[in-house]
């Protein structure tokens, strides 16, 4: 059941995608709420059910990547935002999975979640309603316009200095001498980066 609402969560992100180019931002923040309410639930549900799975801890922080990735390009289509700040974000994203990569050459596993970027999510995930916001109620443009874009710049700045914090921990990481078993199993153990 869990992996069935991340699954639901997942086929929302292209009608969210579709309804932010369009400028319907009010049925859009409405699929983003109900979308959250699915992502409470299923994290509900999986630890209830004791039915968490590698699937589910995978599927969560993509959607969440994608919802996000959907908002931005949705609104840099229609202008809202500048496609700079799209740019900075993704390439901030690939340069994650780069480092993904050459931690599994060396054998390790995902680094654990630094709290920046979950400090930095957490303003992306404020910033991009409070812009559709703006964009869809005029009257409530003077403060969430300012503040989505307070968040949004902060968000992204902690983005980035979340992932130098990731290339410094990832040039410590593979430099662990390759017979260190001990030090290798915790790090593999240690929560993979889903927030960050």
């Amino acid at each position: 059941m869990p992996n069935v609402l991340s699954f639901f969560r997942l086929a929302l992100v292209p009608v969210f995608l579709w309804l932010i180019v369009v400028g319907e931002d009010g049925f859009a923040l409405l699929v983003l709420v109900v979308s959250s309410i699915t992502d409470f639930l299923d994290g509900y549900l999986a630890r209830r059910l004791h039915q968490v799975s590698r699937l589910g801890q995978l599927l969560d922080p993509a959607a969440d990547r994608l919802y996000i990735f959907a908002a931005l390009v949705g609104l840099a289509w229609r202008e809202v935002i500048p496609w700079w700040l799209v740019a900075i974000i993704v390439a901030r994203d690939v340069m994650l999975a780069v480092l993904g990569v050459i931690l599994a050459n060396h054998g390790f596993g995902p680094l654990p979640v630094h709290h920046l970027g979950k400090v930095a999510t957490f303003c992306l995930f404020w910033a991009i309603p409070l812009l559709m916001l703006g964009e869809a109620f005029a009257s409530l443009a003077p403060v969430s316009l300012p503040v989505g874009w307070a968040f949004a710049l902060w968000g992204a700045f902690l983005y980035w200095w979340a992932g130098v914090v990731y290339i410094v921990e990832t040039a410590r990481v593979i430099r662990l001498p390759a017979d260190d078993s001990a030090r290798r199993s915790d790090t593999l153990d240690q929560e993979e980066v889903d927030g960050a």
